[in-house]
C-alpha cells in the first residue's frame, strides 16, 4: 500500500519539527504517557500535549486510554510507519539530543518498575499461594508451548495477561503480541516485565479492558489465549464465547485453569469464583461459540490439577493436545 502526496507531505510535516522527531524516536522504543514525555523532553504538558495531537493527527501515532492514563504509540505498522522508521533511521544514533533522550527514558522506565514491582510485591504472596498446590510453573508452561505447537501466529491476544508472562513465553512465535487485562496496575506490572525482557516494542501493545466487552475487531487474531482468569469470572461461558470471537478463521483459542478441586478457601480468600471446571462444559462452551474442539490436557503434579483446553475456528489442524489425561511428574 502506498500513501497519496498529501499524506505523505502531511507526516514529514509532521515529523519535520525538533521536539516532534524527538516524540516519535522515543515512541518507537513503546508506548508511553503524556507525563513520560514530558519529564524526558524537559517540556510543558500542554506543549507535549499539542505536538502528540499533530502528531496524531498525522497518522504517525496512536493513542489509548487505560484508567486515568493516556499511552501514545508510534503507529505500528503500515506505510506511515515506514516514512517514521526511514526517517530515524538517518539520524546518528550518537546524537546528542536523541542520546540523552534515551537515557531519560531508561530513568522513567526504572521509575515505572519500581512502582509495578511494589504493588505486585503485595500481591505476590497470594500468587505464590495458588501456584503451590499446583505442578511447578516450568511444567505448565512446557505444555503451554507444546499446547500451542511450532507454528507461527501473525497475532497473539493474552486475555487476563496479569504479569504479562504469556506474551514473554510465547513471544518468539508470534509477530504481534497483545495483552489485555482489567487491571490497570497489573498492566503496571506486566509493562515493566516487557521492557526488561527487551521485547520489540513494535510487537508489543497492553490493553485496559473488560473481559467480556474487548476492545477488538472481530476474527483478528489467530492464537488467542485465556490463562488462569476463568475462575475469577461469574460468566466464564460468556467470557469464551467472547473469546471465541476473536479468533481468526484458522486461529486457536487456548485455555488454562484447574479442573475440579474442593479448596473453598481460594474463593473466600484468593476471589476464585469458580473451584475449577469439568473438561466437557469448557468444550461445551467451545462448541457453542462455534469452534472446533481439538483436545484436551491435564497436568497433575500437586493438590491441584491444571487443565488445557484448545480448540480452532475452522478444520483442526492434526496436534499437540492428546485427549487423553496426562500426569506430569
Amino acid at each position: 500500500m502506498s500513501l497519496s502526496s498529501a499524506t505523505a507531505l502531511a507526516a514529514l510535516r509532521a515529523i519535520g519539527e525538533e521536539t516532534r522527531l524527538r516524540l516519535v524516536a522515543l515512541l518507537r522504543h513503546g508506548e508511553l504517557t503524556v507525563t513520560d514525555l514530558t519529564e524526558i523532553c524537559g517540556q510543558s504538558q500542554p506543549r507535549i500535549s499539542r505536538h502528540l495531537k499533530l502528531l496524531a493527527d498525522a497518522g504517525l501515532v496512536d493513542r489509548h486510554r487505560e484508567g486515568a492514563w493516556v499511552y501514545f504509540a508510534l503507529v505500528a505498522d503500515g506505510p506511515l510507519r515506514e516514512v517514521a522508521d526511514h526517517v530515524l533511521d538517518t539520524i546518528d544514533p550518537l546524537d546528542r539530543v536523541f542520546a540523552g533522550d534515551l537515557d531519560r527514558l531508561a530513568v522513567v522506565r526504572a521509575k515505572r518498575s519500581a512502582a509495578a514491582q511494589e504493588y505486585f510485591a503485595r500481591v505476590a504472596a497470594d500468587w505464590d499461594q495458588v501456584r503451590s498446590l499446583h505442578a511447578p510453573e516450568a511444567v505448565v508452561e512446557a505444555a503451554v508451548v507444546e499446547a500451542v505447537g511450532d507454528r507461527r501466529y501473525d497475532a497473539l491476544l493474552d486475555i487476563g495477561t496479569g504479569t504479562g508472562r504469556m506474551l514473554e513465553l510465547l513471544a518468539g512465535q508470534a509477530d504481534r503480541l497483545v495483552g489485555l487485562d482489567a487491571s490497570h496496575s497489573m498492566l503496571a506490572v506486566a509493562r515493566a516485565n516487557l521492557d526488561r525482557a527487551e521485547l520489540h516494542a513494535n510487537r508489543v501493545e497492553l490493553r485496559q479492558g473488560d473481559v467480556y466487552a474487548m476492545p477488538f475487531e472481530h476474527a483478528t487474531f489467530d492464537l488467542v489465549v485465556v490463562h488462569q482468569v476463568l475462575h475469577y469470572l461469574d460468566d466464564p461461558a460468556r467470557a469464551i464465547a467472547a473469546a471465541a470471537a476473536l479468533v481468526a478463521p484458522g486461529g486457536r483459542l487456548l485455555v488454562v485453569d484447574f479442573a475440579p478441586h474442593s479448596f473453598e478457601f481460594l474463593q473466600a480468600e484468593h476471589n476464585h469464583q469458580r473451584l475449577g471446571f469439568r473438561t466437557d462444559a469448557v468444550e461445551g462452551w467451545m462448541s457453542q461459540a462455534g469452534l472446533q474442539v481439538a483436545g484436551s490436557r491435564a497436568v497433575a503434579g500437586g493438590q491441584l490439577t491444571v487443565q488445557l483446553w484448545l480448540a480452532q475456528s475452522a478444520r483442526i489442524v492434526p496436534g499437540t493436545l492428546r485427549s487423553e489425561a496426562r500426569e506430569e511428574a
